[in-house]
């Protein structure tokens, strides 16, 4: 652990860690890929998170540091929240598009795999707009929508396989 870090963070008389909030005002080169991250990170350092954590903790009744906890643990588990929402076969559908248009290193290629990713996510986002795409789960229907039942719980109704037995 570099010398910055370890000032930032260190162990309390009760065992937990304790870190440092601090603003930072960094350079870095025009090219770092992580220009976005670190702008963000002066940007936003500009600002006092405690003073929405405190309101939090006094309306909620919780610590502040189980608030503040909480806040950095969702946040730095948001990729794998995400990769846990879509799952990874998705992931690498999505990011398929996207490595064959920077194989190629065209913005003809790139624009291309715009469109496929938006068809895709407009796919998935589907259900989000219009519930009504798919019928009603057995959890979600009401006892209007529920199939019609017999008194020991078989559809009263034949299946596939058959009309149910009943003896």
């Amino acid at each position: 652990m570099d010398e910055e870090v370890a000032g930032d963070v260190w162990t309390g008389p009760d065992g937990d860690e304790v870190v440092r909030l601090r603003r930072w005002k960094g350079d870095w080169a025009a090219d770092d890929p992580h220009a976005n991250f670190k702008s963000d990170v002066v940007g936003y350092g500009l600002l006092d998170p405690l003073e929405t954590l405190r309101g939090m903790s006094r309306n909620l009744d919780i610590p502040l540091g189980a608030i503040a906890r909480y806040v950095l643990a969702r946040w730095a588990t948001g990729g794998s929240g995400g990769l846990l929402e879509i799952g990874p076969v998705m992931v690498h559908r999505l990011w398929a598009p996207v490595e064959e248009a920077e194989r190629e290193g065209t913005d003809e290629e790139r624009l291309r795999a715009y469109h496929q990713l938006r068809q895709m996510l407009s796919w998935l986002k589907l259900p989000l707009d219009d519930p009504t795409v798919y019928p009603p789960q057995a959890e979600d229907r009401t006892e209007d929508e529920a199939p019609d039942r017999t008194e020991d719980g078989t559809p009263d109704h034949p299946s596939e396989y058959g009309t149910p037995d009943r003896n």
